[in-house]
């Protein structure tokens, strides 16, 4: 609240500015942040605030936004409500998470012809303050799936670059990998994910559970890796497991267009390839064999992932024999 006082000017009237809308905080997309690690290391992220308004009509500066780099995949949630406040999918693509404060008002926006020196000046409004919740789902376009040491390490370290850790005991893949496969003589590429493997009860949490489970939503085409060589039950009942517990994260998974393939040809069991292509003819799937380690039918693979993902995305009812 602010009134003109100036030499050889009479009744000069009510100057007082309005207060600065303070800023925003915003979530952006940058394609080179890989994890949300480094959000860890401080609990709370405040946009600038704005200034005051001052006399002979200045308006206070606005406060600067507030953006925070995330990776593509991130979706925020209210971790007060569990609101979805919605998901950051592309680069430099901008989320606002907290509105700022509305700037107060100046008593020169209250003078009027019967009330010409106000003394009334309105206060602005709180930003808003949020406890959020972050989650990273990664996009790839395949997601390999399939019971621990099914090959799956081995599997996108032949047809990519990538370099996942391998070794013959479970969980050696910890966190998702992903890799880039070229297909073709135009070279087309897609992105190909090694997901930590799965166990009964992953759906409630057992292994690495939600963990895992989460980034299989992104995918849109599965690669379910069954063991041929292992000697152990049966290759159907290994493919039922992981089918299971992903009706039981989300049913509209079971819907997703999926692949049997049976991994370690060059070892394989007579009964487990049996097994497995009855268990693919029941569920109306496509079945292949490879070996990672000779390359066999690494190459029909690819190009079947490859046709897979230019088809249309049309969801399939749940086939008969699935869970």
């Amino acid at each position: 609240m602010a009134f003109r006082r100036e030499k050889y000017v009479p009744r000069g009237g009510p100057s007082g500015g309005d207060g600065g809308d303070g800023g925003s905080v915003y979530l952006v997309g940058h394609t080179n942040k890989n994890t949300l690690y480094h959000l860890r290391f401080a609990s709370i992220y405040a946009a600038d605030r704005g200034r005051h308004g001052e006399g002979s009509n200045m308006k206070g500066r606005s406060g600067e936004d507030l953006e925070i780099a995330v990776p593509l995949g991130t979706v925020v949630y209210d971790a007060e409500t569990d609101e979805l406040l919605g998901e950051v999918l592309a680069d430099g693509e901008r989320l606002r998470v907290a509105d700022g404060g509305r700037g107060g008002r100046g008593n020169a926006r209250f003078a009027t012809p019967t009330n010409q020196a106000p003394r009334r000046a309105d206060p602005g409004t709180e930003g808003d303050d949020r406890h959020l919740r972050l989650e990273l789902k990664l996009l790839a376009d395949v997601g390999v799936i399939g019971l621990p040491n099914a090959g799956k390490s081995t599997l996108i370290s032949v047809v990519s670059a990538a370099r996942p850790k391998i070794a013959d005991y479970p969980f050696t893949t910890l966190v998702p990998q992903l890799g880039v496969v070229a297909e073709g003589p135009l070279s087309e590429s897609f992105v190909i994910a090694d997901l930590p493997g799965l166990i009964a009860g992953a759906a409630q949490g057992a292994g690495l559970g939600i963990q895992f489970l989460r980034h299989v939503e992104r995918c849109r085409v599965l690669l379910h890796l069954v063991d041929l060589a292992h000697f152990e039950g049966s290759a159907a009942a290994d493919l039922a497991v992981v089918e299971h517990e992903l009706g039981a994260f989300n049913p509209e998974l079971m819907t997703r267009p999926r692949l049997i393939v049976g991994s370690k040809l060059d070892s394989a069991l007579p009964e487990r390839r049996e097994e497995l292509k009855q268990a693919a003819a029941e569920r109306g799937l496509p079945y292949l064999e490879i070996s990672a380690a000779t390359h066999e039918g690494i190459s029909p693979l690819v190009a079947e992932m490859a046709r897979r993902l230019r088809q249309p995305v049309v969801p399939a009812a749940p086939a008969s024999g699935a869970p």
